[in-house]
C-alpha cells in the first residue's frame, strides 16, 4: 500500500474534481451529485472540501493539512470507486481522519484513455 503526503495528494486531488464521489469524516460525508460541483481550496489555516449548487453552498468540511501524517489509496473497493484515506497517526492511535472516494486511483494520469484534465 503506497502512501504519499497530503499536500501532494491535495494537489493531485484538484486536478480531478469531476471524478471525486464521496468526501468524509467519521462524523460527516458530503456526496457528489449530478446537479453539484465540488470546490476544493484554502480557508485560513485549513483546507475546505465544499458542494455547491449552483451558487449556494450545500455542505463542506475543514480540513486539517497538520492532522495529516500520510494519505493512502486503498485501491478499488467497489466497482468503480477508489477509496483514499488521509491518515492522522500518533504514536497510540491511527485514524483515518478524512476519506475521499474517487471513480479511479493515482495512476490514471499515466492512462491515456483518461482524457487529461477533462473528467
Amino acid at each position: 500500500m503506497d502512501t504519499l503526503s497530503f499536500d501532494a495528494f491535495w494537489a493531485w486531488l484538484q486536478s480531478h474534481l469531476n471524478c471525486l464521489l464521496r468526501v468524509a469524516t467519521p462524523d460527516t460525508v458530503l456526496f457528489d451529485d449530478d446537479d453539484l460541483h465540488w470546490y476544493l481550496g484554502r480557508l485560513g489555516d485549513a483546507d475546505v472540501a465544499q458542494v455547491i449548487r449552483g451558487k449556494r453552498l450545500m455542505g463542506e468540511i475543514l480540513i486539517d493539512p497538520e492532522r495529516v501524517t500520510y494519505v493512502q489509496s486503498l485501491g478499488e473497493e467497489r466497482s468503480g470507486e477508489y477509496v483514499f484515506e488521509a491518515v492522522s497517526e500518533t504514536e497510540s492511535e491511527r485514524l483515518a481522519a478524512y476519506t475521499f472516494v474517487l471513480t479511479h486511483d493515482l495512476d490514471v494520469d499515466d492512462d491515456p484513455d483518461h482524457g487529461g484534465g477533462v473528467h
